[in-house]
């Protein structure tokens, strides 16, 4: 990690929503928002400050959700990943059931001007970490939309591979999703 770029990886903190809504219209305004995130600038944009709050809270401590957060050297927030903990049996949000309890990575982004710089492998690193602590955790996933090569490449990269998955891109029938997956390395 270029350490003149990120000063740290760690979790947000609750009271740090108003740069939790920041980073995610800075995503939501990227040109390939479009096919990295499955909502649009517009709907965020007029959430309420409560939304965002509430969202703070529960990925700083949550044990179910939590969000790291790459910060720059003048606070300035690189990039971000959320990590989803999926109990087995319930809905996988694309009409199926998850199968065994699972971490799901959602939401990930690095500003343009700091991508290449080892800021995503940073995220990364954090999010598989903390997924490994949870107890009954010995996967990982993501989804990532055909048309995004470069998220694909990184993920390649990083050791997911395609789990053979392939599900319709909510509200874009016509689209597809890959589903990638990391299994957890044998101790």
């Amino acid at each position: 990690m270029n350490q003149h770029v990120v000063r740290a990886v760690r979790a947000v903190r609750a009271e740090e929503w108003p740069q939790v809504r920041e980073l995610r219209l800075a995503a939501l305004r990227d040109p390939v928002a479009p096919v990295a995130f499955l909502e649009a600038y517009e709907d965020a944009a007029v959430k309420p400050d409560s939304f965002w709050q509430e969202r703070a809270a529960g990925a700083s401590t949550g044990s179910r959700v939590r969000q790291f957060v790459a910060e720059g050297p003048h606070g300035v927030w690189a990039g971000s990943v959320t990590v989803m903990i999926e109990e087995a049996g319930h809905d996988d949000g694309f009409g199926g059931v998850v199968e065994r309890r699972q971490a799901h990575l959602v939401g990930v982004f690095v500003r343009a001007e700091h991508r290449g710089s080892g800021v995503t492998d940073a995220l990364f690193e954090a999010a598989v970490a903390w997924a490994w602590s949870v107890e009954g955790v010995e996967r990982v996933r993501l989804y990532v939309h055909e048309g995004n090569p470069r998220a694909q490449a990184f993920y390649r990269r990083f050791g997911f591979v395609r789990s053979g998955v392939v599900v319709p891109v909510p509200g874009d029938s016509s689209a597809r999703e890959f589903e990638l997956v990391l299994e957890r390395p044998q101790r």
